[in-house]
């Protein structure tokens, strides 16, 4: 059975993502982060304030005890530290540590070289449709 557009699109997006975050994994083996605590650090680092851990992992896309266990490793590098919120004595407010700032630069320098690299030769106009199929996509898998 022959593969629709729409097949081949789902399937090439998948390997496109797979393949980025990859390749920008590879590329981000020397600092000694696995790619799930760099992720977690650049989510972390996008926030106005500090998010509670059940803000960061809906950020990151992962269930809390998962979260939990990469912020305790990451609490140990130093990178993160946790906060306790006086509304809420269950909660917890998620801080960058010192040392991460200079590293998540590391990172999103890293990760910027990349993306610049991968949209080498692809045109304005294209990448406006594309953002504009996405979109469309996304909003159908909220409707779902």
């Amino acid at each position: 059975m022959p593969l629709t557009e729409e097949h081949r699109f789902g399937m090439q997006l998948a390997n496109l993502s797979r393949g980025w975050r990859a390749e920008l994994d590879r590329r981000l083996a020397d600092l000694g982060l696995s790619q799930a605590r760099w992720l977690v650090l650049l989510h972390l680092a996008r926030f106005k304030e500090p998010p509670t851990q059940r803000e960061l992992a809906q950020s990151v896309g992962v269930e809390g005890p998962t979260l939990a266990r990469l912020l305790d490793s990451l609490e140990n590098q130093g990178l993160v530290r946790r906060q306790a919120v006086l509304e809420d004595r269950r909660a917890k407010k998620i801080l960058l540590g010192d040392t991460a700032r200079p590293l998540i630069e590391k990172i999103e320098t890293i990760a910027n070289a990349l993306r610049h690299e991968l949209f080498a030769g692809i045109d304005d106009e294209d990448l406006r449709v594309c953002l504009h199929v996405h979109s469309k996509i996304l909003a159908n898998l909220e409707k779902s």
